[in-house]
């Protein structure tokens, strides 16, 4: 079973995702703030990250940074984010995201990204 690490500050977001991607067969982890989301990352190995940008304590951007620059870590990262302008989303892809969704977005459009991103090699 893949596991997946979602960090994502509202929690409606955040069960409603969960909940979905559980339903497609898939471990979840839920972090409310990047700060936890890389207190998770330091004790458990998951196969892909979906984290929000704009998050209490570490944003998304930082969070990026770190597992990319500090721990040469290549593990899938796709942001949803309602901050879709143009300069966030270059800014995740230049950090290292491989995906991003803006959102709102559509549950299904989410499953086929992140069953792509679990297949694709780093």
């Amino acid at each position: 079973m893949k596991k997946i690490l979602l960090a994502e500050d509202n929690k409606l977001i955040l069960e409603t995702v969960a909940h979905n991607l559980i339903r497609e067969g898939y471990e979840i982890l839920k972090a409310t703030d990047g700060k936890e989301c890389l207190e998770i990352l330091e004790h458990t190995k998951v196969d892909l990250i979906i984290t929000d940008l704009y998050m209490p304590f570490i944003n998304g951007y930082e969070v990026i940074s770190h597992l990319r620059d500090e721990k040469n870590d290549k593990t899938p990262i796709l942001v949803l984010s309602a901050g879709g302008a143009e300069d966030n989303v270059l800014k995740a892809f230049e950090l290292g995201a491989d995906d991003f969704m803006i959102k709102p977005f559509s549950l299904m459009e989410l499953n086929v990204r992140v069953r792509k991103l679990l297949t694709m090699k780093r």
